[in-house]
């Protein structure tokens, strides 16, 4: 059996001093992942030091949990929306969201599964090196992308989100894929290193600026792209069944349409930027 934990509602939380008498605004997870409660009792696991506005306090004052998470399975219920760092640095096993995630769900995430049916905020698997993230409904900005200060975004592993995403997507990805079935916001794959990226909708303005290499795919629209990127051939590349084929097997399904369908075909390249090498490129139909 996994894992259940679930958020309790107001006014089930233990009273001042000791706890919280309502629901706090913000509760940081991180370090409560699979993996890490292995070993532990159900008792242990309710012991275990995490912050709520900004203060220590322990899982189990503002969390019930039920089952063990011996299987590497832990499931999540509740308004987790305001619940961050979910599967925060988790190496394997898998969690599944049955809403809304908060920020930074997935960060540092170097391999396992996390699931949302629900909605991310900021920072989804900000500079994830492996694993596979999926997202039901709709992330927020900075979606598999480089923490303030970083110079590496998502390094690995796969991250789904089949709504839309915020600005500066991707921004600076070394590795790894990223696929966003809605539209997304300005300043998608900023300064990106390698890595391939796939947009379904609109993309918003100064896509790709200053890329390096890698690959952006805008499946449905021509990108609004910066003056400094190249024309180039028009062609059928061949890795593109390749990706139809991983992305098949990692779960992706875009509504009304065929993968195979999708990237086959011809498609016009470009190159850029031309101010950070030129090495990038961008797809579109």
């Amino acid at each position: 059996m996994p894992l259940l934990l679930t958020l309790k509602a107001r006014g089930q939380t233990v009273a001042p001093p000791n706890g919280f008498c309502n629901r706090p605004l913000s509760i940081d997870l991180c370090g409560i992942t699979p993996d890490r409660m292995t070993t532990l009792s159900l008792d242990g696991i309710l012991r275990l030091p995490i912050a709520a506005d900004g203060r220590a306090c322990e899982l189990g004052e503002l969390f019930s949990a039920t089952g063990a998470a011996t299987d590497g399975q832990m499931e999540c219920s509740g308004d987790f929306s305001a619940v961050h760092h979910v599967g925060a640095a988790m190496a394997w096993g898998e969690i599944s969201v049955k809403g809304d995630v908060g920020r930074h769900a997935g960060a540092a995430m170097s391999g396992g599964t996390l699931t949302v049916a629900g909605n991310a905020g900021d920072w989804l698997a900000a500079e994830m090196t492996g694993g596979t993230v999926r997202i039901a409904g709709h992330a927020g900005d900075n979606a598999a992308a480089a923490l303030p200060g970083s110079n590496h975004g998502l390094g690995g592993g796969m991250v789904l989100i089949e709504g839309n995403a915020g600005c500066l997507a991707g921004t600076r990805m070394r590795r790894g894929l990223l696929v966003i079935g809605g539209s997304c916001g300005p300043g998608t794959i900023l300064e990106m290193r390698a890595g391939t990226a796939i947009v379904a909708g609109a993309i918003g303005a100064h896509a790709g600026l200053h890329m390096q290499r890698g690959t952006l795919i805008s499946l449905l629209t021509k990108p609004n792209l910066p003056p400094t990127f190249k024309r180039g051939a028009r062609w059928s590349p061949p890795f593109m069944p390749l990706l139809a084929s991983r992305l098949q097997r990692g779960g992706y399904c875009p509504a009304g349409h065929s993968l195979h369908s999708l990237l086959s075909g011809d498609w016009q390249q470009w190159h850029g930027d031309t101010l950070s090498g030129g090495r990038g490129e961008i797809f579109h139909r």
